[in-house]
């Protein structure tokens, strides 16, 4: 129940980062779109990527391995939302961009894990 709890916080805690990272984003830069959720998809992957990298090197364990990435990770990234962004832009016949958007989330998502790995490990 320990471990349940305490990864319940850590999600919280990077669900109410995500909302702060997306409000801050959209006021400074980027008032509409996915792009806010794609920046954050990419610094998540980027976190997960270094702490999956600094646990391999550290042999952390898996409590931490659950109470960071899939609490606090879990809770900051959104696949869901720029999904239903992609949805949208292909319901208003934004074919571009949706491609572009799907696209992009994924492929920098995953680079962005991998220099999180190396960056640590």
């Amino acid at each position: 129940m320990g471990l349940l709890f305490v990864t319940f916080i850590a999600g919280a805690l990077g669900s109410v980062s995500r909302f702060v990272v997306d409000a801050e984003i959209r006021r400074r830069w980027l008032r509409s779109g996915p792009w806010p959720t794609v920046v954050i998809n990419v610094t998540g992957s980027l976190a997960l990527g270094a702490l999956a990298g600094w646990a391999h090197i550290s042999h952390a364990g898996a409590t931490v391995d659950t109470i960071l990435g899939t609490g606090f990770c879990g809770g900051y990234t959104t696949f869901s939302t720029v999904s239903f962004e992609t949805v949208r832009q292909l319901q208003e016949r934004r074919y571009s961009a949706a491609g572009m958007t799907a696209v992009a989330c994924l492929a920098l998502s995953v680079c962005a894990a991998v220099v999180g790995w190396h960056l640590v490990a």
